[in-house]
């Protein structure tokens, strides 16, 4: 029994450093580890304030809104438009169906950090 769990411990060390590393790529935390330039941080942190409650931006599961995971290596949103800024943009700024839109929350500069950031998903 003892030569056996010799072997079998080095098996599951690195079945569980393989794990381990697979969940911290799955969804990265820090803005430097995402490799973000300035616009794309503080885009980043609009999504995560605003955005983050409804929609996820690291995972395809979808929550009170569409996951915006891949968003713009789509060619259609969920709505049928296409996945372009013009229509990302009026969809952030005028909402669409269940979505309010956000056009008084926040400045055209906020909106253009928010979309460089979704380029990144």
């Amino acid at each position: 029994m003892f030569p056996m769990r010799r072997l079998l411990l080095p098996v599951f060390c690195a079945a569980s450093l393989v794990l381990l590393a697979a969940c911290a790529k799955s969804a990265p935390k820090t803005d430097a580890g995402l490799g973000l330039n300035a616009q794309q941080t503080a885009g980043r942190r609009i999504f995560q304030a605003d955005c983050a409650s409804c929609h996820h931006a690291y995972s395809s599961a979808g929550s009170k809104g569409p996951s915006v995971k891949s968003l713009f290596k789509k060619s259609y949103l969920p709505s049928g438009l296409p996945a372009n800024d013009r229509f990302v943009r009026g969809t952030i700024v005028s909402g669409r169906g269940m979505m309010p839109g956000f056009g008084a929350a926040l400045t055209g500069q906020q909106v253009e950090d928010l979309l460089a950031y979704l380029h990144t998903l």
